[in-house]
């Protein structure tokens, strides 16, 4: 059965990077949002196991909807790919719950080796 992924950027361009960059052998089903306030709403709507979140995004940003996931029970592996790389944004949220913070552009060596570390590979 394929994994549910959700992946979040304002920028078209990055989501396109990001999914390029997953292992061609992951089945998976991706979804797309493209700000903080639509990937709550997409969270609420499809429980997705793993969601990739940028930070930096209009209408709603990345520590903003994954706070706002905390508060409906967060149960998806969060996993930061952002260029705001500043070890007091990756600590904030670490403390909201993300399992990982990848610095963009994704290195897919780094991202299999995270996936791996968490049964998804």
């Amino acid at each position: 059965m394929a994994t549910k992924v959700l992946v979040v950027d304002d920028s078209v361009l990055s989501r396109k990077m990001l999914i390029q960059s997953l292992p061609a052998d992951w089945e998976v089903d991706i979804t797309e949002a493209s700000d903080g306030k639509e990937a709550v709403e997409l969270y609420k709507k499809l429980a997705p196991e793993v969601i990739f979140l940028d930070l930096t995004m209009p209408v709603m940003n990345g520590f903003e909807a994954l706070e706002a996931m905390n508060q409906l029970g967060l149960e998806a592996d969060v996993i930061v790919v952002s260029a705001d790389i500043q070890p007091v944004a990756e600590k904030r949220v670490r403390e909201l719950g993300a399992i990982a913070f990848i610095k963009k552009p994704v290195s897919t060596p780094k991202l299999v080796s995270i996936l791996i570390d968490y049964g998804y590979l």
